[in-house]
């Protein structure tokens, strides 16, 4: 089974995609680590590669097109990165979205990342809107658009426990008897 796990900065998608993957002895692949590694391979932060991305399309083409391989490649997977439910498309058995309200978020990151909650705020505010202009400009995604998710949740109400409860119900209800089939995401192209 391949489940992707999407969402915004500091919503939860590492946390939630790493105990997914272990409490379903599956793997885990991460874009968010993917990204990070090429951020310091160039001696960036990931906001500056973010930047950087704005002017390189091929930097966001190449990280999509390894999570598009991956996830027709493998199985008994935990696809985890912002767009990995649209990347894994039709290969997908179930695609979860996390979220959460921005100062949830970027209390988070500040935390994670050592930093003021302001800065990380501002920092995860331009990301997101850096992101969104890219996603739709390289692939006609609309990044608010949540009908391509089969599970929303908001990840400000549970705990990394109960959130990990909430989706491994959902995977544990999933009969792919009942799935009439996956279809590409219309009029999204996966140009890389």
């Amino acid at each position: 089974m391949l489940l992707t796990v999407s969402g915004p900065a500091g919503s939860g998608k590492s946390t939630l995609a790493a105990s997914l993957a272990d409490a379903l002895d599956y793997e885990h692949v991460s874009g968010g680590d993917i990204f990070r590694s090429l951020a310091d391979e160039r001696g960036l932060t990931p906001l500056e590669l973010n930047r950087q991305a704005e002017e390189d399309d091929q930097i966001d083409r190449d990280l999509d097109r390894r999570l598009r391989d991956i996830a027709r490649e493998e199985d008994d997977l935990v696809l985890e990165s912002r767009l990995a439910g649209w990347m894994a498309g039709e290969y997908a058995d179930l695609k979860l979205w996390l979220d959460a309200p921005l100062d949830v978020r970027a209390a988070r990151i500040a935390d994670r990342e050592e930093k003021a909650v302001e800065q990380a705020r501002e920092e995860t505010r331009a990301r997101a809107d850096s992101e969104s202009l890219r996603y739709e400009e390289y692939y006609g995604i609309d990044i608010e658009d949540r009908s391509l998710y089969d599970l929303t949740v908001n990840t400000a109400r549970w705990g990394p426990e109960g959130v990990l409860e909430l989706v491994t119900t959902a995977v544990d209800a999933y009969d792919p008897a009942d799935d009439e089939g996956q279809t590409p995401v219309e009029g999204v192209t996966y140009d890389f």
